[in-house]
């Protein structure tokens, strides 16, 4: 494990930065995406590290059913929210 995913406050910075940058273009990114901001980590640890970000309400996850998509929460659209204008 890269030392940025062994500190977790770090891990959350370089993702929440992350969303944000990308917050104009884009509000929700696949599990993949993460993946290349810990290029020396396994995908099943950064998938640890985003998924405790969800249990602390950092991030919110959104499902259609089949996939499964990260964003921070409050951000874009949500699942609760969808069809309605």
């Amino acid at each position: 494990m890269s030392e940025l995913l062994d500190n977790q406050e770090e891990a959350t910075k370089v993702v929440v930065n992350f969303l944000k940058k990308k917050s104009k273009s884009k509000t929700k990114f696949y599990i993949k995406d993460f993946y290349k901001l810990f290029p020396d980590d396994k995908p099943r640890m950064i998938k640890k590290v985003i998924n405790k970000m969800v249990e602390r309400e950092i991030l919110e996850f959104w499902s259609s059913g089949s996939t499964t998509m990260y964003g921070l929460k409050g951000v874009g659209i949500q699942h609760s929210a969808e069809g309605e204008e």
